[in-house]
């Protein structure tokens, strides 16, 4: 919680700072690549436990993403209850039917089609973790008034991104999912008014049979994602 006793501008030395020649960045660069590479959405889990120690380390990890005016406007609630995943599974899949009975339209449905998704998501129930993330749109100070949060979609994103990294980085496997519309997890989940649900994700071992679609495996070369203006030399 913000104190408004405590908004006053406060610099501190760098801390932890790190020094690399251009040899040993490239290498890291590289390495991080090789690693990330290697990170598949999945859609088959094991049912194999994972240790709350590990998803709080994760979530930690998140935590620390940049955010706007540095209001951290998120919030993560990890799930591992069966009952409660089963609650969420059967609201997502309500959503679900909707979205792939004429929600979505033609054209996203085409789109989906080498995805290979339909409305069943019995993931919800298998994985043996979902965390759900929540986009808080204002933020309360230690008075009690509110306060506006800003850039609140790219902050959640970027922590989003970090918690994905991490969860792959600790040997864990994800999926993201969005049902539309998810303001049944606020219900769920007893969360505020002031959240919005932006995703579940479920986490956890692959299963032993797992797949993933075959297009999945193709990314953009880099020459199609990367513009580069630089002096000449």
């Amino acid at each position: 919680m913000i104190s408004k006793s405590a908004l006053d501008y406060q610099p501190l030395p760098l801390p932890d700072r790190r020094i690399y020649d251009d040899k040993e960045m490239l290498a890291r660069a590289q390495d991080f690549y090789d690693d990330v590479r290697t990170r598949h959405t999945v859609r088959h889990f094991s049912d194999r436990p994972v240790d709350r120690s590990i998803i709080e380390a994760c979530i930690r990890a998140a935590g620390t993403a940049p955010s706007g005016a540095n209001h951290q406007p998120w919030h993560f609630v990890a799930i591992s209850n069966a009952d409660l995943k089963h609650k969420i599974r059967l609201a997502a899949e309500e959503e679900e039917r909707k979205f792939y009975d004429g929600g979505a339209g033609d054209e996203w449905i085409k789109a989906l089609e080498p995805i290979g998704t339909d409305a069943d998501k019995p993931h919800l129930d298998i994985a043996p973790w979902l965390i759900v993330i929540f986009a808080q749109r204002w933020g309360t100070f230690d008075d009690g008034t509110r306060y506006k949060h800003y850039y609140v979609p790219e902050s959640v994103g970027i922590a989003t991104g970090l918690l994905i990294t991490a969860l792959h980085h600790a040997g864990l496997s994800t999926l993201t999912h969005t049902p539309n519309p998810m303001k049944f997890l606020n219900g769920i989940l007893n969360r505020p008014e002031a959240e919005k649900p932006v995703m579940i994700l479920a986490v956890g071992h692959p299963a032993e049979d797992a797949t993933v679609p075959a297009v999945a495996k193709i990314k953009k070369p880099l020459e199609e994602i990367l513009s580069v203006f630089e002096d000449q030399a």
